[in-house]
């Protein structure tokens, strides 16, 4: 078992139900659309709203993932509420999604808003967004201009939910990575004299090495829950120098599943192999994703596959805790004759952001006040925080002191002062603002390399690194259709029924192929593939190649 956290530690990773926040409305005010500067031309607080712009009214919210309450007195949500007036009744996942959206489905029990899921698009729960935005949202619709066509839900032709990321204006600046790789502590590295492990053996002698110093230490962790199933299926496209597409790797615009494939072999029998050493967790299999982040954020795991963004949470804690040497650097793994592919470019978060249900009673206020937060002055608020209080400007550039920074890694202030909950899922600006500073701190270069903790500058210099990213090689163009796992197979559909049923498949054969004894690997692996012979896979490969074409011939054009 692992090490009891501290409360604070653990209030990041505890859920919250019915959640009652006081928020924004929306504003037509001509003041904030344009922005309001004071007489020094600096950035002040956004706008009031005009009195007559909005009646005040409440709104109702599904968020799904797990959130902690903000204080009552969050300074950002007070803002918000000042100038506007929405009142949001949130709601945050508790337990199982699948489960919850099948609850929510069947008795039509839908928030005025909701975070977009394939699911829920194929209910019909939400209603068509393009009308509303043609006529009241003129920012949003200056917003995703650039990608108005890939927004748009294939089989009806219309846009259902605001994508809350990966929609750039001005210049992209990649400073943190937030994508897969093959991860080590940071004291891990430091300890072992910053090696820079380039193959699965290299990796995970690394590891063992480390962990017959520190037994105590979990050796290697993975993930098998729920939707978050991608830290235990994905590791083997990447290791054959596939982007992740999902369930599938694609060659010259053709897809074909890989989990039946040699390059998945390899890896499970790796990790069959370290299991056998005693390096696995032995209940990395079982456990939920807050047991995950609860490991990950006692700092006794040595190393992991994942998306830098599906542990952040437990890394975060690791940082309200000091522990900078227990948080993480990413590798790229290969086999070998492999070519690297696991950094990409960011891609439109298709189906992922806010949605307006079919119960909402008035779209237009809804619309109105989202369109309403996405001027630079609200973004920079959402973003920078209060200027003066949390960033400072010279020479036109905006900066933090060492003061707010240690604030902004603080979890317990940012439940006081920001609005983290409700802006994750929301529109957002990224790349530049027309100042042409960063849309947020972490983009910022000089802003960047100024926040990292002196371990960090060493564990940088000692790579010859200036940011995290460059540990990966700089990603070529995107392919017009990518990623295939953003297309949706249908509820009810051949595909989605042979998807499911590979995924069902995986989830039980293997964990018993990987604790397997090692002369039974063989056997369990067999047996595996015999399966996803009989699982109608080419439904699931067809569905997804029919929508890469479509992809290819619809979203080509400029």
């Amino acid at each position: 078992m692992v090490k009891k956290i501290k409360r604070p530690v653990l209030a990041t990773m505890i859920p919250v139900l019915a959640l009652g926040l006081t928020l924004a409305g929306c504003s037509d005010s001509k003041d904030e659309a344009n922005g309001t500067t004071s007489p020094s031309g600096s950035q002040t607080a956004p706008a009031a709203t005009q009195s007559d712009a909005i009646k005040p009214v409440t709104l109702s919210l599904f968020i799904d993932s797990p959130y902690q309450q903000p204080t009552p007195d969050n300074k950002i949500y007070k803002m918000i509420k000042e100038k506007t007036g929405v009142t949001l009744k949130m709601e945050f996942l508790v337990g199982d999604l699948q489960q919850k959206l099948g609850v929510m489905i069947a008795g039509g029990d839908y928030a005025d808003i909701m975070t977009g899921n394939d699911k829920l698009i194929a209910a019909g729960a939400f209603v068509p967004l393009e009308d509303l935005i043609e006529k009241y949202a003129p920012n949003l619709k200056k917003h995703y201009a650039s990608v108005w066509n890939q927004m748009k839900d294939p089989a009806s032709g219309h846009l259902y939910v605001l994508p809350n990321y990966n929609v750039f204006s001005g210049q992209f600046n990649e400073t943190a990575y937030e994508g897969p790789g093959f991860y080590l502590q940071k004291d891990v590295l430091k300890d072992m004299g910053y090696p820079t492990p380039k193959t699965l053996d290299e990796y995970f002698d690394i590891i063992a090495k480390y962990k017959a110093k520190h037994p105590d230490m979990i050796g290697f962790e993975t993930l098998n829950f729920d939707w978050r199933n991608f830290p235990l299926l994905n590791p083997p496209e990447h290791l054959a120098g596939h982007p992740n597409d999902g369930g599938v790797i694609v060659d010259n615009g053709k897809a074909q599943i890989f989990a039946d494939k040699d390059i998945a072999k390899t890896y499970y029998k790796k990790l069959n192999e370290i299991n056998a050493q005693g390096l696995m967790d032995k209940e990395a299999l079982v456990q939920n994703y807050d047991q995950y982040l609860a490991k990950i954020a006692s700092g006794r795991v040595i190393g992991m596959f994942d998306q830098h963004w599906n542990f952040g949470d437990g890394e975060r804690s690791l940082i309200s805790q000091n522990k900078i040497g227990s948080t993480y650097v990413g590798f790229p793994l290969l086999y070998p004759g492999a070519k690297e592919y696991y950094r990409d470019r960011p891609v439109l978060n298709i189906n992922r952001g806010y949605g307006i249900s079919t119960k909402a009673k008035d779209p237009v206020q809804i619309i109105k006040f989202l369109d309403s937060l996405m001027t630079e002055e609200w973004q920079k608020t959402l973003q920078w925080g209060i200027q003066g209080e949390d960033y400072t400007v010279k020479d036109g550039k905006y900066a933090r002191t060492p003061e707010q920074r240690a604030k902004a890694d603080d979890n317990t202030w940012k439940l006081a002062n920001k609005a983290e909950a409700f802006f994750a899922n929301s529109p957002k600006m990224q790349g530049t603002y027309s100042d042409g500073n960063a849309t947020d701190p972490g983009t910022q270069p000089q802003e960047f390399f100024d926040s990292l903790k002196p371990l960090d500058q060493e564990v940088l210099k000692a790579y010859n690194h200036k940011t995290w990213a460059e540990f990966f090689k700089t990603p070529v163009e995107n392919p017009v259709y990518y990623p295939a796992w953003s297309i949706d197979l249908v509820d009810g559909s051949p595909a989605k029924v042979a998807n499911t049923k590979m995924t069902d498949l995986a989830v039980k054969y293997l964990p018993k192929a990987i604790l397997a004894k090692p002369d039974d690997f063989e056997g369990v692996w067999k047996d595996y593939v015999d399966q996803i012979s009989k699982s109608n896979y080419k439904a699931y490969e067809d569905r997804i190649n029919d929508q890469i074409n479509w992809r290819i011939k619809n979203w080509s054009s400029k």
